[in-house]
């Protein structure tokens, strides 16, 4: 887990500090632009400076090995708009109260939506699963508009003083939020136990992960997901916020409850959901993610 600032050397606080001022200097500048020239410039701008910093080569590792046989001009085009999708998602989050204006009457539909609607009607806890796609959030948004409490489950970030303002915008987006980790965990479990609702983002590299397929290929994958099912009898529905072509509004989609059986057997279910989904929306997923380090370390 990241540290305190007190936990820090003065060197690596001074680092994050300065790192921090530069980026809010940044963020400002781009934030006296309206809310939708704003995400659009942010989009492009991440577009632009993706090759310098190194992500256009981790997308065409990625895609190379998921999928090669996409043609060049494919690739270089996912490379531009998967950098774009993490500019615009970066800028919405960092511009929550106008994100989740903008957001909150999105449609919502799908063959899971019948599902919640009755899990709801009997206060069964309900688990969201999604992954780094579209804008995860846009889901949560949608459905706290309509009168639904979902918790959600947020990472720190590795600088202090950029997650301080991480946090806060996650929190304006709606309650209850939990802090991965140990409190954080047993605050989620106790609210799930009670009935409530979780959302949680799913498609990350875990250490301590089962070997299961994604895109074919060998992903380390938390079934932790599954045992909380399993174990309070919650309802497991794959939901997705797809970008639409404006670049600013989404399209909520519900997917049929996972069924329950064995916690591999739902996971793999998962990362089946999740691919489909991805091969719908190519340049909708966060491709730069390291999701095959099982390949990459042997």
């Amino acid at each position: 887990m990241p540290a305190e600032k007190s936990e820090l050397s003065a060197p690596r606080r001074g680092l994050y500090f300065l790192t921090n001022l530069f980026m809010q200097t940044v963020l400002g500048a781009i934030k006296l632009l309206p809310y939708g020239p704003r995400v659009r410039f942010t989009g492009a701008l991440a577009s632009a400076v993706a090759p310098v910093v190194g992500f256009d080569k981790r997308v065409r590792a990625n895609l190379a090995l998921t999928c090669p046989e996409l043609p060049r001009d494919e690739v270089r085009r996912l490379c531009r708009a998967v950098a774009n999708n993490a500019g615009r998602a970066m800028m919405e989050h960092l511009s929550a109260p106008e994100f989740v204006r903008h957001v909150a009457d999105s449609p919502i539909h799908g063959p899971g939506l019948a599902a919640f609607k009755a899990a709801r009607a009997e206060n069964r806890p309900t688990m969201l699963i999604t992954g780094h796609f579209g804008n995860y959030a846009a889901a949560r948004v949608a459905l706290q508009a309509r009168g639904h409490e979902v918790g959600g489950l947020y990472r720190r970030m590795a600088n202090p003083y950029f997650n301080d303002r991480y946090v806060e915008r996650f929190h304006q987006m709606g309650e209850p939020m939990f802090e991965q980790g140990r409190r954080g965990m047993m605050e989620m479990v106790r609210h799930l136990r009670g009935g409530g609702i979780i959302a949680i983002v799913s498609d990350l590299h875990a250490l301590d992960g089962k070997r299961l397929a994604f895109f074919g290929k060998p992903a380390a994958s938390s079934v932790l997901n599954a045992e909380l099912a399993l174990k309070y009898d919650a309802v497991m529905i794959p939901i997705y916020g797809v970008r639409q072509p404006d670049g600013l509004s989404f399209d909520i989609e519900m997917h049929a409850p996972i069924p329950h059986s064995d916690p591999e057997t739902m996971t793999q279910a998962l990362n089946d959901d999740l691919e489909a989904m991805v091969r719908r929306h190519m340049g909708q997923w966060f491709w730069i993610h390291r999701r095959w380090k099982l390949i990459e370390t042997g």
